[in-house]
C-alpha cells in the first residue's frame, strides 16, 4: 500500500470520489443534516429579514409619524429577537453534534480497520502515520464536513434570498448591486488561492521545524559529544526564517483581502445611495427601501467570505480525506474467507459455539515465503512439530528464525505451501481462533497506561485476582510487586516507565501464561534481562511449558538447554535439529555458536 507525504496532497484539486467516500460516512447521521440544514436556512431567512422589519419602522413610524405602531414594532422585535436566539442556540447545538458524531464514527471505522489489519500492516507503515490519521485528520475533516456544510447551506441560502428579494424590491438597484458582485467573487478566488498556497508553506515548514525539534531534543547527547551545537543552531534558524518569510506572506495577503472586499462593496454602496437618493428625492423609492438595499450590500459580503473561505477548507482538507481514506479503505493482506467466517465469525463478532479446541500440533508443508519487497526467507520449508513440543530456534540474523514464528501465529501467510494446525490447513479456521490460542512474550516487553494487575488481566480479562496473582507468582514476579507501597494496583505508566526492564518483563511474562495458551511464542524473552531475573524466568518457562506446543527464540544459548528439540537455521534452512546434548557432540554448527558464547562447555 501506498503512503502519500502531505505535500505531496497539497497540491491536488478536489478529488469528488474522495469527498464521495468521505460524505459516505454521513449516512447515520441524516437526521442531524437535516436539522442542519433547515436551521442554516431559517437563519438566512431571518438575516434577510431583519433591514425589512427596520424598513417598516423608517417608512410607518419615522416617515409617517405614527407613533401608535410602536407597539407593534417592538412585538415584532421582540419576537425577531426570541427567534433568532432560538434558532442560533439550536444552530449550535446541532451543528455540535453533527460534528462530535461524524468524528466519533471515522475514528470507529478508522479503528475497526486497524483491528483487521494483518502484522504486514503495522510493519511498513510508520506508527506516527497512523496516529495523525486517528487525531488530527478526523478531527479536520469532522471540524470541515460539519461546520463547512453548515457554512456553505448558509452562504448559498443567503445570497440566493438576497437576490430574490432585491429583485422584488426594486430591479433597478438590484442590477447596480451584482454589477460589483463579479469583481467581489474574483477577489476573494484571487486571495483565498494565495493565502492557501502560502499556508500550505507554512506547514511544510512547521513540519520541518517539528522533526528538527524532535532531532535536537532525542539526539542531545550526540549533539554536545560532537560539538555540533553550532552547526545545528544554523540548521534551524535557515528553517525558522523560512517560516517566517512564508508567515509574512501569509498576513500581507490576508489583511490585503479585507480591505479590497470593503473598498468593493463600498463602491456598490456609494452607486446605491447615488441612484437610491434620485429616486427617494423624486419619490420613486422610500428611505425604509434605500435603507434595506445599503443593508443588503453589506450582507452580500458575508456569504461571499463564507463561501470563498468553505472552499477553501475544503481544498486544505484534502491532504486529511485521502489519508483517512487510504486507511479506512486499506486492503488487508490476510483476510478469512466468507465460509469461514460465515462459521467462525469476525474479530468483532466471533462464533465461538463453533470453534473446534486447539492442540497445538504445527506442520510446515514445503512452505515458501517472501515479503513483498526482498527476497525470499523460506523456501519448501518443511517441519513437523508434535503436540507440547519445545522448539528452540537459534541461528544468525536473517536466518529466518521471526518470520517461522509470524508464520505460526498467521502475522503473515506462505507465498507456497501450507501451514497446519492440528492436521488442518489454518486458512480453513478464523485468524481469531488461532491467535485467541496464542502466547506471545516479546524481546521488548510493552505495557499500557494502568496498574500492574490490569496490564497482567490482559492476558483474560475475565480472570480473577486470584489468577493474576498466581501467574504472578509462577513466572517470580510476586515478589517485586508486593515491595511496591500499592502492590498489584501500582500504576505503571504509559510503556511501563516506572519499572525495569527485568520486572516489565515478568509482567508481560504472567500475562502470557494467564491467557493459557495452547502455542506459546517466547521471541529471546530473556535477551533484556539480567542474569538473576532470567534464572527466574528460565525456572517458569519449564512449567508454563509442560503439555504446550511452544517456540523459543533466543541469542542466549543457556535458556535454551532443555528444549525438545533445537533447530539452527541458516538462509531459511535447518542445518541441524536436535537436543543440546545431540548438537554439542556432533561438534558442528550449534557447537560452534554455543562455545562462542561460553568458554568453557560442559560436555
Amino acid at each position: 500500500m501506498q503512503h502519500f507525504e502531505e505535500e505531496t496532497y497539497q497540491d491536488m484539486s478536489l478529488n469528488t470520489s474522495t469527498w464521495k467516500r468521505i460524505f459516505s460516512f454521513m449516512r447515520p447521521l441524516k437526521r442531524y443534516i437535516v436539522i442542519v440544514i433547515i436551521l442554516a436556512t431559517l437563519l438566512a431567512v431571518a438575516d434577510v429579514s431583519y433591514p425589512l422589519i427596520n424598513r417598516y419602522g423608517i417608512d410607518t413610524i419615522i416617515k409617517d409619524g405614527d407613533l401608535s405602531k410602536i407597539p407593534l414594532f417592538i412585538a415584532i422585535y421582540v419576537f425577531y429577537m426570541i427567534f433568532v436566539a432560538v434558532l442560533v442556540f439550536s444552530f449550535i447545538y446541532f451543528a455540535e453534534k453533527l460534528q462530535h458524531n461524524l468524528a466519533y464514527i471515522i475514528r470507529k471505522k478508522a479503528f475497526t480497520k486497524l483491528q483487521e489489519l494483518p502484522f504486514s500492516y503495522y510493519d511498513r507503515t510508520p506508527a506516527g502515520w497512523i496516529m495523525a490519521r486517528m487525531t488530527s485528520d478526523t478531527r479536520q475533516l469532522s471540524d470541515i464536513l460539519s461546520w463547512g456544510l453548515v457554512d456553505i447551506t448558509w452562504g448559498g441560502m443567503m445570497m440566493i434570498m438576497l437576490i430574490v428579494v432585491m429583485f422584488v424590491l426594486n430591479v433597478q438597484l438590484t442590477l447596480i448591486t451584482l454589477a460589483v458582485m463579479p469583481l467581489l467573487i474574483y477577489l476573494s478566488w484571487f486571495f483565498r488561492k494565495r493565502i492557501l498556497k502560502a499556508y500550505r508553506d507554512i506547514r511544510k515548514q512547521n513540519s520541518k521545524i517539528t522533526g528538527a525539534f524532535n532531532e535536537g531534543i532525542t539526539g542531545a547527547k550526540t549533539t554536545k559529544t560532537l560539538v555540533l551545537e553550532e552547526s545545528n543552531y544554523n540548521d534551524f534558524d535557515a528553517l525558522t526564517s523560512n517560516m517566517r518569510k512564508h508567515s509574512i506572506k501569509a498576513a500581507v495577503f490576508a489583511s490585503l483581502y479585507f480591505p479590497s472586499i470593503l473598498f468593493i462593496a463600498s463602491i456598490a454602496t456609494a452607486l446605491i445611495f447615488y441612484y437610491g437618493g434620485i429616486d427617494v428625492s423624486n419619490e420613486v423609492i422610500t428611505i425604509g427601501l434605500l435603507y434595506v438595499f445599503v443593508s443588503y450590500v453589506g450582507q452580500f459580503f458575508d456569504p461571499i467570505m463564507q463561501l470563498a473561505n468553505s472552499l477553501a477548507q475544503f481544498q486544505q482538507a484534502q491532504a486529511s480525506a485521502e489519508r483517512v481514506v487510504s486507511l479506512i479503505d486499506a486492503t488487508p493482506d490476510i483476510t478469512d474467507t466468507a465460509e469461514v467466517i460465515a462459521k467462525y465469525g469476525t474479530i468483532e463478532n466471533p462464533k465461538t459455539e463453533n470453534w473446534e479446541p486447539l492442540h497445538g500440533a504445527v506442520t510446515f508443508d514445503n512452505v515458501t515465503f517472501k515479503y513483498k519487497k526482498g527476497e525470499k526467507v523460506l523456501s519448501d520449508f518443511n517441519l513437523h512439530v508434535k503436540q507440547g513440543e519445545s522448539i528452540a530456534l537459534v541461528g544468525h540474523t536473517g536466518a529466518g528464525k521471526s518470520t517461522i514464528v509470524n508464520l505460526v501465529c498467521r502475522f503473515y501467510e506462505p507465498s507456497e505451501g501450507r501451514v497446519l494446525i492440528d492436521g488442518k490447513d489454518y486458512k480453513e479456521r478464523s485468524m481469531h481462533w488461532l491467535h485467541a490460542h496464542l502466547g506471545y512474550v516479546l524481546q521488548s516487553p510493552e505495557l499500557f497506561s494502568g496498574t500492574i494487575r490490569e496490564n497482567i488481566r490482559y492476558g483474560r480479562l475475565e480472570a480473577t485476582d486470584s489468577e493474576v496473582e498466581d501467574a504472578a507468582k509462577l513466572v517470580g514476579a510476586h515478589d517485586f510487586i508486593i515491595t511496591f507501597k500499592d502492590g498489584y494496583d501500582t500504576e505503571v505508566s504509559e510503556g511501563g516507565s516506572r519499572l525495569s526492564v527485568g520486572q516489565k518483563q515478568l509482567i508481560s511474562f504472567a500475562r502470557a501464561l494467564l491467557a493459557k495458551p495452547r502455542i506459546l511464542i517466547l521471541d529471546e524473552a530473556t535477551s533484556s534481562v539480567d542474569t538473576e531475573t532470567e534464572l527466574k524466568i528460565q525456572s517458569a518457562i519449564q512449567t508454563v511449558m509442560e503439555g504446550r506446543t511452544s517456540f523459543i527464540i533466543a541469542h542466549r544459548l543457556s535458556t535454551i538447554i532443555n528444549a525438545d528439540r533445537i533447530l539452527v537455521l541458516e538462509h531459511g534452512q535447518i542445518l541441524e535439529s536436535g537436543t543440546h546434548e545431540e548438537l554439542l557432540e556432533k561438534g558442528e554448527h550449534y557447537y560452534k555458536l554455543y562455545t562462542n558464547q561460553f568458554k568453557e562447555v560442559p560436555l
